[in-house]
């Protein structure tokens, strides 16, 4: 898969990077020169009524230029990266077929790999099962639960931290529906099959700290925007839990300790920036792999001109 011109197959542009790379800035600067509807690529911005802490694009932005995937379940309800490949290859033959260019942007780096390399066929849900498994974590804890996984698929426990009971209980899941180890399915042939010409972008800080900079003052403007207000109202308008995917999002965490009175605003600040740096050192890791896999092209994303250098490659490539 490469960013070649001379296919006969629909392009579409990949837009990724850590958060506070400037993807949204640079995928609306984008939308200004090419014909594009943009598909957010973030499991966070999924969740409605979750804004502040998502940096998700206002009203007028929404309005301005067609966005796909904000907005699309509550905050009580799980998406999961297959359900994303699905949705995001529909749009992108929808968004095709229109006569225009689909333009996935966003920080959730497991989402592009699933696009770029599938998905391993691994089983539904059964809720009456994951109801009995929740059963006995409720009485023996997750820890013990992971010790349970550990005997039966050690692979997959050794990828798991012991809390994480939401991979914990989906591991268990599949290794009793299927009678075998969650990481021998995922290490079955995937179906990577994307029928498009791929113009994959990076957008790379030159230097860390700067980045580092961008997400400390980003986190205050969050705060100061209403963060720990926003999350306050998600508690009081849903039955919302902390272990919920939604509320493990980075901010949106670290402001449930503190409404908890666990932690003070001090410390919500300071783990909430902490968070965030580490989240965006995980998703240049999962960059990187990409890059070393696949053709991609490299911005510094602390470019005074970043958006008109990408403006500039995409026409040269003439999409």
């Amino acid at each position: 898969m490469t960013n070649g011109i001379n296919s006969d197959l629909p392009p579409a542009i990949f837009l990724m990077g850590p958060t506070a790379s400037g993807k949204s800035h640079v995928a609306l600067e984008i939308a200004g020169q090419l014909p594009v509807e943009i598909i957010s690529v973030d499991s966070a911005q999924v969740y409605r009524f979750m804004n502040i802490g998502t940096a998700k694009p206002d009203q007028e932005t929404l309005d301005s230029v067609p966005h796909h995937l904000i907005d699309i379940i509550n905050p009580t309800e799980n998406y999961s990266a297959a359900q994303f490949r699905a949705d995001a290859i529909s749009l992108m033959q929808d968004i095709s077929q229109r006569g225009k260019v689909p333009l996935l942007s966003g920080g959730t780096m497991l989402y592009f790999k699933t696009l770029l390399e599938g998905l391993s066929e691994l089983p539904s849900a059964d809720d009456t099962l994951r109801a009995t498994i929740e059963q006995e974590a409720l009485s023996l804890g997750w820890p013990a639960m992971h010790a349970k996984l550990n005997v039966i698929d050690p692979i997959t426990a050794m990828r798991i931290k012991q809390t994480d009971s939401q991979r914990i209980q989906r591991a268990l899941e599949v290794c009793l529906i299927t009678g075998r180890p969650m990481s021998e399915l995922v290490a079955s042939p995937r179906d990577s099959h994307l029928p498009f010409q791929i113009i994959q972008l990076a957008l790379i800080p030159s230097d860390r700290s700067q980045l580092h900079q961008r997400i400390a003052s980003r986190f205050e403007s969050m705060l100061d925007l209403g963060l720990i207000e926003e999350v306050a109202s998600i508690r009081e308008q849903f039955d919302v839990t902390a272990d919920l995917p939604s509320m493990r999002c980075v901010g949106y965490r670290q402001t449930w300790h503190y409404l908890e009175q666990t932690i003070s605003q001090q410390e919500l600040k300071d783990m909430g920036v902490a968070a965030t740096r580490q989240l965006a050192k995980r998703q240049l890791t999962w960059v990187r792999s990409i890059i070393r896999k696949y053709e991609v092209i490299e911005f510094d994303c602390l470019a005074s001109d970043l958006s008109t250098q990408v403006c500039h490659r995409l026409q040269f490539l003439k999409i």
